[in-house]
């Protein structure tokens, strides 16, 4: 039987797709197909391996999420999106890189340094208490009341600690708090320590600069990274601040202070107020620390004062070296006032011999004889009646009678030191001024360039004047107060000064007073300007009972000039150098000795090369200018009651002026 293997055309079969997954025509039959083959059966050992393989593939997988969670959360903690950046923008703020500042040799002052900031999100803190006492483990100097108040904050991210080391960062990851957080930071440091704390003055946490040059120059050291290189030389600073505590703590005083200055450049080489603060923390500073006693600090300079009183005379013409007036009573004022010597001569005392023994009755003569116009035009001239400028925040205004109520008893007290209030930084530089050939250079705190020119100063008195000045300031080292400020080899110059302080009455206290020493090293070729001072230092048995300037503040001046000459690159003068340089110097008290001309207005006495004797009537003053009539001055052998001067409204009333020490 023949079988038909053809297959009927199916109806449709026009209308199939003619494609892939279909069966092809061919003519009007379909080609049979054998028996589909059935599943492949794989062998034990394949499928094995690819078991494996997928087990592994998926290891791997959760492996690297787990570490990732790992890091996200203990190793690298990271904060919301929001908070991270709030954290970010606030550190940006503050942590801002700030210039280095050196001495004038390089040595580092202030440098900023990198570190690490520690903060915390106190919502996503479960346990502040718990936290807060983990932390105080690892950082000692924060309290855990500290920390923990902290962490109560109603803010999203507040500071811990500013400034963390690596080592502390990673124990407090390791703690595993996910509200506790770092960032980036920066620190002011100071490594000199206390040394020119005042000078310098401080940055905080917070990157606010408080006090010194880091206020004064803070655009500057922000905006410009180019080291600030300034005048000081640590060296000196060291020596002086040394010198100053030790003599501050021997005499029990309030303060000391003491600047140092180059008086061809203005470069101020030393500055120290004490006592003084740690610039790295402010903290446990305290008001009188912060105190800079050179520059914020007004103080009647006293006796210091002589010098520049009889510059004016001189350089005016009012008087000359021979000129002496009778110091051997008072000048009675009205209303009964006294003007008189503290151990006075109690004889006829000429020009030089009025400052080497610092009479006050004397100066009050020659202020008298300069008349109240011109001596109030020198003090303008010499800058004792401005505020002095210097790279400082904070500089202190003098206090001083108002023109209109400058009296002859203004200018006969201020004459000599007293009715009057100036900063000692004033003090330093007008002596310099009348020492360096005349020419008074305004101080700074910025090093000098050696290959540019020295600074231009002020004449305030003639080249002559100054020559003159110079050997009655050595006159009154060596035959005056000052002789324990003499450092031998160093021909020190200058003039002791003792100013009773003021209650709050305007009322001087016995007993409370501010002793200084101002002057000039080697006086006979005068480059470094020096100012010290105590404030209320208390006698001694070495002192005599004393606690006058010569007695303290002098002893002070010469130890600072011995330690810090070698540094200055000063040797000392030996023989028989030292003789010629100190007869070149020499100048007899009597005045005898080289004098400008004589300009003495008519009527004035003359020149009086010989004291008269005691029961002469000496002239009382040289004749006062028309501008200044001389008030009524008489002698007296009146009780002396106690002194007492006021500053108040700027206007001196003295009952009894002048009985300060010298």
């Amino acid at each position: 039987m023949t079988e038909d293997t053809r297959i009927p055309q199916a109806p449709d079969a026009d209308a199939l797709p003619q494609g892939r997954g279909y069966g092809r025509p061919i003519g009007t039959e379909m080609v049979r197909m054998g028996p589909m083959p059935g599943p492949t059966v794989l062998g034990p050992a394949l499928s094995r391996g690819r078991v494996m393989c997928a087990i592994a593939g998926f290891g791997v997988l959760f492996a690297a999420v787990g570490f990732k969670l790992a890091d996200a959360t203990i190793f690298s903690p990271m904060l919301p999106r929001s908070a991270s950046i709030a954290a970010r923008t606030a550190v940006a703020d503050t942590a801002v890189t700030r210039a280095e500042i050196t001495d004038r040799n390089g040595e580092a002052l202030a440098v900023s340094v990198r570190g690490i900031a520690l903060f915390a999100q106190p919502e996503h803190i479960d346990d502040p208490s718990r936290v807060a006492h983990q932390l105080h483990a690892i950082l000692p100097h924060l309290s855990p009341e500290f920390i923990h108040e902290r962490l109560n904050y109603n803010m999203p991210v507040v500071y811990l600690d500013r400034f963390i080391t690596a080592e502390q960062q990673g124990r407090i990851t390791a703690l595993g708090h996910i509200g506790l957080g770092f960032e980036p930071a920066e620190r002011r440091q100071y490594p000199r320590g206390r040394e020119a704390a005042h000078v310098i003055g401080s940055v905080g946490a917070d990157n606010i600069a408080r006090g010194g040059v880091e206020q004064y120059f803070d655009e500057r050291l922000i905006a410009s990274r180019q080291t600030l290189r300034l005048s000081l030389d640590i060296r000196i600073q060291r020596e002086m601040r040394e010198a100053v505590e030790a003599q501050r703590a021997h005499f029990s005083a309030l303060g000391g202070a003491a600047v140092m200055m180059d008086m061809r450049t203005g470069e101020v080489l030393g500055m120290v107020s004490n006592p003084d603060f740690s610039a790295a923390d402010l903290s446990t500073a305290t008001g009188a620390a912060l105190f800079n006693r050179i520059t914020t600090g007004v103080y009647e300079p006293g006796s210091t004062l002589k010098v520049l009183t009889a510059a004016m005379a001189l350089d005016s013409g009012a008087v000359n070296i021979n000129t002496g007036y009778d110091a051997s009573r008072p000048i009675q004022l009205p209303q009964g006032r006294l003007i008189r010597d503290f151990r006075g001569q109690n004889r006829w005392l000429t020009v030089p011999e009025i400052v080497t023994h610092s009479s006050n009755i004397g100066t009050a003569h020659m202020a008298m004889a300069l008349g109240r116009r011109r001596h109030h035009e020198y003090l303008q001239r010499m800058g004792m009646l401005e505020r002095p400028t210097l790279e400082l925040p904070g500089m202190a205004r003098p206090l001083f009678p108002r023109q209109r109520d400058w009296s002859d008893v203004s200018t006969m007290t201020i004459g000599y030191g007293h009715g009057i209030a100036v900063t000692p930084l004033q003090v330093l530089t007008a002596i310099a001024g009348v020492a360096n050939g005349g020419v008074m250079v305004r101080p700074t705190l910025v090093a000098h360039d050696p290959a540019t020119p020295p600074p231009e100063g002020t004449r305030i008195i003639s080249e002559r004047t100054s020559d003159t000045m110079r050997r009655i300031m050595r006159l009154a080292v060596t035959h005056g107060s000052g002789s324990r400020a003499d450092a031998p080899g160093f021909f020190v110059g200058g003039k002791t000064g003792t100013a009773q302080k003021l209650n709050e009455r305007g009322q001087y206290m016995v007993g409370r007073s501010v002793t200084s020493f101002v002057g000039v090293f080697p006086i006979h070729e005068p480059r470094y300007a020096l100012y010290v001072m105590l404030d209320e230092p208390r006698a001694r048995a070495e002192t005599q009972g004393h606690a006058t300037a010569g007695w303290i503040a002098a002893p002070l001046y010469r130890r600072i000039v011995e330690r810090t000459a070698p540094i200055l690159g000063l040797t000392p003068e030996i023989e028989p150098r030292a003789s010629a340089i100190q007869a070149r110097l020499s100048m007899p008290l009597g005045g005898r000795g080289p004098a400008p001309p004589s300009r003495v207005q008519p009527g004035a006495s003359a020149p009086t090369p010989a004291a008269p004797a005691p029961a002469q009537r000496a002239p009382v003053s040289a004749a006062p200018s028309p501008d200044a009539p001389s008030p009524t001055i008489r002698r007296t052998d009146a009780p002396v009651p106690g002194p007492r001067m006021s500053l108040v409204s700027h206007t001196p009333t003295p009952r009894e002026i002048g009985h300060a020490p010298r």
